[in-house]
């Protein structure tokens, strides 16, 4: 091999490291929040915002079915009760579709909060310490390795408090008096759909009903970053 051959292959080599290393300080410090680290945010910005709007896109079809319900259910009295049931098991499925968007939202919402946290946060106020010292390591980590971060039944917990009681409990009530406003009879025989007796369709409601509120509100850790679960009202000093 000639000498002017082995200069090339070592300058060929050199390129190679140097081409693996090239992430190695792309993030330093040093750069500040207008280098890459501010493009990598605004990106993570950009998911994390087209998630938020897939979730609107599925309440606002879940609100509008509702009111088509609500509105047939209740524009003549020999309409029959169970639209109403109907539309329950409705926001059901648009429930379950809304928790699984849900968690694709929340792994772009965790990388935004790891950012503000330990990067925005910090050099907004230099005195305080990054709350996560490891945060590098692990945002590293799920760049290499993307995964979901909270479970089914977190995810549809959280779409309950924030939008679908209120949701369940305006069916809920406009069915209750679908069944006993408009019938002389009682409501355990109005509430019959069919050959299945009032009193099965009524302990198939509570049970819903209570199986809603038992997911929404049983104690549990919540692993969603950033999600208010209670009014925090900060004061001006």
């Amino acid at each position: 091999m000639t000498e002017e051959s082995g200069d090339d292959a070592r300058a060929g080599d050199a390129t190679d490291a140097a081409n693996r290393d090239v992430g190695k300080g792309l993030l330093d410090e040093e750069m500040g929040p207008s280098g890459a680290m501010a493009h990598l945010y605004r990106g993570e910005i950009h998911r994390m915002k087209y998630w938020r709007e897939r979730l609107d896109e599925t309440t606002n079809w879940a609100v509008i079915v509702m009111a088509a319900v609500l509105t047939w259910a209740f524009s003549s009295p020999d309409n029959p009760h169970y639209i109403v049931l109907i539309g329950i098991a409705t926001l059901g499925v648009f429930l379950t579709v809304e928790a699984r968007r849900y968690r694709g939202y929340d792994i772009w919402r965790s990388r935004v909060r790891t950012l503000q946290e330990n990067v925005w946060a910090v050099g907004l106020d230099p005195e305080t310490e990054v709350a996560n010292p490891e945060w590098r390591e692990r945002l590293g980590a799920d760049y290499r390795t993307p995964t979901i971060k909270i479970t089914a039944e977190e995810a549809i917990a959280h779409r309950l408090r924030r939008i679908y009681l209120p949701l369940f409990t305006v069916l809920l009530v406009a069915w209750l008096v679908r069944i006993t406003a408009f019938s002389p009879e009682s409501a355990l025989d109005t509430a019959a759909v069919g050959v299945i007796p009032g009193t099965l369709v009524v302990a198939v409601v509570a049970t819903f009903v209570l199986g809603a509120l038992a997911v929404a509100f049983r104690p549990r850790t919540w692993h969603a970053r950033g999600e208010l679960l209670e009014e925090r009202l900060r004061k001006e000093e």
